[in-house]
């Protein structure tokens, strides 16, 4: 059977490329050591000082890494430019990415990059692993892309660069609670760092980037798009295609008489009473989707979640005990386009409250 499926996609291939503008999806390559390249339209590097370290190149944006015995590594897939335009004349710039990502000691899953004339080595970061980057003072926030990021200065005395040993400034924005898939407004984090006296200077690049320090770890990074240009794009919209999409509970609005934000069992948010919920917006292209949430009770008594959408009710998952686990709701029929999608405790009875980690959509 899978000799016939691949016999049938190569005809079609073939077909497709005497039709269309020549191209076609690379292969995926896994790399070890030091090198930097240009993968499926987007460019890549893995650097290390030293240790085991190895990268996969995926289709598109995507790939997925390992680490141990490191000093320092970084794994990226990006956009390398040239130098001669700030981010201002190259336009927007997003990312959409969902990643599993499980680090052992310190790292960070973020935007990484570079800017020159001024030097600027940036981070926008979304997860960290032991220790919350980058320990000095915050000079203010951003609220963006459904959360709040602390935005820090650093130094950096002569330390290796892309311009060779340097001393040069550090950037970030780190958000407040962890998430791994989203939507990461890059313009947005420039703009607010040049709001505060934090310039920038001609674009090197912008790269996803998983960092390890001393650590290990591993990340699969399954959705990654690198948007330039244009406007923000909407995040994968579940629905269509053979992905998942994937959203943070905290990054949802958050309402009711007890709701709120936990940081265990997972980053998540608690419901405690009846008409606590999360709920967003989300774009449907079809009308029938299966929706599995991670979550769990506080105890041993079963913890209930209504899932509604259009403001009617779909399903409830279930979670009777406090180690989390994913409750799937299939083949559920729902209208098409935006539809306002909410997580909502009804049925609380005083003996458990419920934990959600983040709604997943097939």
């Amino acid at each position: 059977m899978k000799q016939k499926r691949a016999k049938l996609f190569l005809s079609v291939l073939m077909i497709m490329t005497m039709l269309l503008p020549a191209y076609s999806a690379q292969a995926a390559t896994t790399i070890y050591n030091n090198e930097t390249g240009t993968h499926d339209g987007y460019d890549y590097e893995l650097w290390k000082d030293s240790g085991n370290t190895s990268m996969t190149l995926n289709n598109g944006g995507n790939f997925s890494c390992q680490w141990s015995n490191i000093n320092n590594a970084l794994f990226r897939k990006g956009k390398k430019f040239n130098e001669t335009q700030t981010h201002q004349q190259i336009g927007n710039i997003s990312i959409n990415y969902g990643a599993t990502y499980s680090p052992n000691g310190n790292s960070y899953l973020c935007v990484y990059g570079w800017t020159s004339s001024p030097l600027v080595e940036f981070y926008i970061v979304d997860s960290w692993g032991s220790w919350r980057p980058p320990g000095a003072s915050s000079k203010g926030t951003i609220t963006v892309d459904g959360g709040t990021y602390d935005i820090y200065e650093t130094t950096r005395v002569n330390q290796p660069s892309i311009k060779g040993t340097a001393t040069f400034q550090q950037y970030w924005s780190v958000r407040t609670s962890k998430r791994t898939s989203g939507t990461i407004s890059v313009s947005e984090h420039f703009k607010a760092w040049e709001n505060r006296g934090m310039p920038l200077g001609k674009m090197y690049e912008v790269a996803l980037t998983v960092e390890g320090y001393q650590s290990s770890g591993s990340a699969n990074v399954y959705s990654h798009t690198l948007n330039i240009g244009g406007p923000t794009p909407p995040p994968d919209n579940g629905g269509g295609g053979d992905g998942a999409t994937r959203k943070e509970c905290e990054s949802m609005s958050i309402s009711g008489p007890y709701a709120g934000t936990i940081g265990n069992p997972f980053s998540g948010v608690a419901l405690y009473a009846n008409n606590d919920k999360v709920s967003y917006t989300q774009y449907f292209a079809s009308g029938t989707h299966s929706f599995s949430l991670r979550g769990c009770s506080n105890n041993s008594n079963m913890a209930r979640v209504d899932l509604l959408i259009g403001g009617q009710y779909k399903g409830t998952f279930y979670y009777g005990g406090s180690y989390p686990a994913v409750y799937t709701i299939n083949n559920v029929s729902h209208g098409t386009g935006n539809q306002l999608v909410e997580l909502i405790v009804t049925a609380d009875n005083g003996q458990w409250d419920a934990f959600i980690d983040y709604l997943e959509i097939k």
